[in-house]
C-alpha cells in the first residue's frame, strides 16, 4: 500500500540506460530483450578482464604480466566471478568499473605525469568511481576500503599527500552525485565513508607537521594521527545520522557487531546475514582451487617479497622525517617500492582481509590476486631483490626469470585446463523449475491484476518479474521499514496463531499469502540457522528439534502457522482459504470478513 521510487532504493539506473539503448538501437528484430542485457552484461566482463590485464601491464612494464592475469581470472572463474551463473548482480555491472578505476589509479600515482595525461586520468577515474558507485548499493563500503588503503600510504609517505587528496576528493564527489541521482538516499549521507574522508582531510589541516620529527616522535604523531581520524568518523558520522534520523544501515553494524564477537544477538535481521554461508568465513577449499592453477602459490611469493620491501620503506621514510639523506638513497627507495605498486599491495592485503572474513567479497581479491601475482612474477624490481637476496644478482638474470617463469605458468594452464574450457563451451543448459512456473501460470490467470501477495523476498522478485503484481516486501534490505514489513510478513513461519498472523497480512493490503516447504521444513541451514529458528529466537520462543536453547526463551503458545494451516482446521480455515497447491507452494486467499 506503498509507492517505492525504484531509482531511490534501488541501483537499477543500469537497466534504464540499457532499456533506452535496446529501443534506440535498429537491433529489436535481431535480438530480444532477454539476449541484448546478457550480451551486455558479458561485453562487461570482457572489459572486466582488459582491465586487469591493463593494470598488470602498467605494474609490471609487459604486456605478457596482463596476459597472464587475463589467463588466470579465466581459470579460476569460479572464484573471480559469478556472473556466469547469476548474470544480473549488482556487483557484475559495478566490478567492472571498480576494474578501471583501479587502472587509472595505477597510472595516476605513477610520478612526472605530463599535465595533460593526469587531468584525463583524473576524469577517468572519476567517471568509473561515479559508474561504480551508481551501478551497487555496497560501493561505499568497497571505496571505505579503498581510502584505507590511501590514509595508510599518505601516512607513511609512500604517495604524494596531493595525490590522495584529489582522490578523496574524487570519492565523496562521485557518491554524493549518486545521491543527488537517487533523489537524495540517505543512506548515502549517512555512509562512513564521507565521514572518513572529511575527518582525514580535517585532522590533516590540524596537524601539519605530521611527517616531521624522529622516528619515535613521528610514530607517536602516527598513532595520534590516526586515533584521532577515528574520533572524528565516529562523530561526524553519528551527528549526520542523527540529522537525518538515518536508520537504514543499523542491521550492517549488528551484524558485523556479532560476527566479530562483540557478543551474540537475537536480532532477526542481523542472524539473516549471519546464517548465510555468502556472509561466512572464506572455506578453505577455495585456496586449494587457487593452488591448482599456481595462482596462490605465485600470490603468496610476490606478497611476501612486496611486504618486506614496504616495510623496509616505511621504517626509511619514517626515520628520514628531515629528508637529510642523499638524493641516490632517495633514489632507490623509490626504485623499491614505487607509489603505483605500493597502492596496490596494500589494496591487495585489506581485501584478503575483507575475504577471508566474508566469503561473498572474494570476488574482489581474487581478481586482484591475478593482477598482483602476475605483476610480480614479470616485475624486474621483484627478481631483483629476490636475486640479490640470495647472492645471485645478475641483469640477465632477472631478464630470464620475468619472461621464463610467467611463459612456463601458460604453457601450464593451456594444457591442463584449455580441454575442459572448450568442453564447458560446447554445454548447453537450461533452466527447469516447473514447481515455480505452474504458480506464476496461475496467478497471472486466476487473481486479479490488482492483488496484492505476501511471501518470501525471493519469491516475491519472481512474482513481481513474472505477473506484475503488487507486493507487500521485496529483496532489498536497506531499508528500515521495509525490514521490519518483512519480519512481520515472516511471522507466517513462526509460532503465530491465525489472527496474529491474518491481521498483520491485512495491515498490508495482503490479498494472497504463498507458503513454501522449503522454508516450512528447511534442511539445508543446522538448527539456530533455518529461518523459522531465527524468528522463533527474535519472538522469545524454544526452537524446534533436538538441541539447546537458552534458559529464557519460552514455550511458544501455538504451533508453527505453515504446518498447521495445511490441516484446514476450523481456527484457520476463519481466515484463510487454500486456492493453489503444487509440491513446492501452497496459496492461501485472505478472507476479508474477519
Amino acid at each position: 500500500m506503498r509507492t517505492i521510487n525504484l531509482l531511490q532504493r534501488m541501483n537499477i539506473y543500469q537497466e534504464v540506460f540499457l532499456s533506452i539503448l535496446y529501443r534506440v538501437l535498429p537491433i529489436q528484430k535481431y535480438l530480444e530483450p532477454v539476449y541484448f542485457y546478457i550480451y551486455t552484461l558479458f561485453g562487461l566482463q570482457a572489459i572486466y578482464v582488459t582491465a586487469l590485464y591493463i593494470t598488470s601491464w602498467l605494474l609490471s612494464g609487459t604486456w605478457l604480466s596482463g596476459l597472464l592475469a587475463a589467463f588466470w581470472y579465466v581459470t579460476n572463474r569460479i572464484d573471480t566471478t559469478r556472473v556466469e551463473f547469476t548474470i544480473p548482480l549488482r556487483e557484475n555491472w559495478a566490478l567492472p568499473f571498480f576494474a578501471i578505476q583501479i587502472a587509472a589509479i595505477t597510472y595516476f600515482l605513477r610520478p612526472n605525469l605530463q599535465p595533460l595525461s593526469e587531468r584525463l586520468t583524473l576524469l577517468a577515474i572519476f567517471i568509473s568511481t561515479f559508474l561504480f558507485s551508481l551501478t551497487w548499493q555496497f560501493n561505499q563500503f568497497m571505496m571505505l576500503m579503498q581510502a584505507l588503503v590511501l590514509f595508510t600510504l599518505d601516512s607513511l609517505d609512500m604517495l604524494p599527500a596531493v595525490k590522495a587528496t584529489w582522490l578523496y576528493g574524487i570519492q565523496m564527489t562521485g557518491l554524493l552525485l549518486v545521491c543527488i541521482l537517487q533523489f537524495f538516499n540517505s543512506m548515502i549521507l549517512g555512509s562512513l565513508l564521507i565521514s572518513f574522508n572529511l575527518s582525514v582531510l580535517i585532522a590533516r589541516k590540524l596537524q601539519k607537521n605530521l611527517k616531521t620529527g624522529s622516528f619515535l616522535n613521528r610514530l607517536g604523531k602516527l598513532l595520534l594521527h590516526l586515533f584521532a581520524v577515528l574520533c572524528l568518523t565516529l562523530f561526524l558520522n553519528n551527528i549526520i545520522k542523527k540529522l537525518l534520523n538515518l536508520k537504514s544501515d543499523e542491521h550492517i553494524f549488528k551484524f558485523l557487531k556479532a560476527k566479530f564477537g562483540f557478543g551474540a544477538t537475537r536480532d532477526f535481521d542481523a542472524n539473516l546475514y549471519l546464517c548465510e554461508e555468502a556472509f561466512g568465513l572464506l572455506p578453505f577449499n577455495t585456496f586449494g582451487r587457487l593452488s591448482d592453477t599456481l595462482l596462490f602459490y605465485a600470490y603468496i611469493f610476490v606478497l611476501s617479497i612486496t611486504v618486506m620491501a614496504a616495510l623496509a620503506v616505511a621504517f626509511h621514510n619514517l626515520s628520514d622525517s628531515a629528508r637529510q639523506q642523499s638524493t641516490g638513497q632517495m633514489g632507490k627507495c623509490t626504485i623499491i617500492l614505487k607509489p603505483e605498486t605500493a597502492y596496490n599491495l596494500i589494496h591487495t592485503i585489506l581485501f584478503g582481509f575483507l575475504a577471508l572474513s566474508t566469503m561473498r567479497m572474494k570476488y574482489l581479491w581474487t581478481s586482484h590476486m591475478c593482477v598482483f601475482a602476475s605483476f610480480g612474477l614479470c616485475s624486474p624490481e621483484i627478481w631483483e631483490l629476490l636475486l640479490k637476496s640470495i647472492h645471485l644478482y645478475n641483469p640477465k638474470r632477472i631478464c630470464i626469470m620475468r619472461y621464463s617463469v610467467p611463459i612456463l605458468i601458460l604453457l601450464y594452464l593451456c594444457y591442463k585446463f584449455w580441454p575442459g574450457m572448450m568442453d564447458e563451451l560446447s554445454e548447453l543448459r537450461e533452466f527447469y523449475d516447473p514447481d515455480t512456473v505452474e504458480l506464476m501460470d496461475w496467478i497471472n490467470s486466476h487473481t486479479p491484476r490488482k492483488a496484492v501477495f505476501a511471501g518470501s523476498m525471493q519469491l516475491l522478485a519472481g512474482v513481481k518479474l513474472c505477473t506484475g503484481r503488487t507486493l507487500t516486501n521485496h529483496p532489498h534490505y536497506e531499508d528500515n521499514s521495509l525490514r521490519e514489513r518483512t519480519k512481520a510478513v515472516y511471522q507466517i513461519y513462526a509460532k503465530r496463531s491465525p489472527e496474529d498472523v491474518h491481521a498483520l497480512l491485512r495491515s498490508f493490503g495482503t490479498d494472497y499469502v504463498i507458503l513454501e516447504d522449503s522454508i516450512c521444513y528447511e534442511r539445508r541451514h543446522q538448527r539456530g540457522c533455518r529461518l523459522r529458528d531465527l524468528l522463533d529466537i527474535a519472538n522469545g520462543h524454544m526452537m524446534d528439534g533436538p538441541g539447546e536453547n537458552d534458559p529464557d526463551l519460552k514455550l511458544a503458545g501455538h504451533p508453527r502457522f505453515c504446518e498447521e494451516i495445511k490441516r484446514n482446521l476450523p481456527p484457520y480455515t476463519a481466515y484463510f482459504t487454500r486456492v493453489f497447491q503444487n509440491k513446492t507452494f501452497h496459496v492461501y486467499k485472505l478472507l476479508r470478513n474477519k
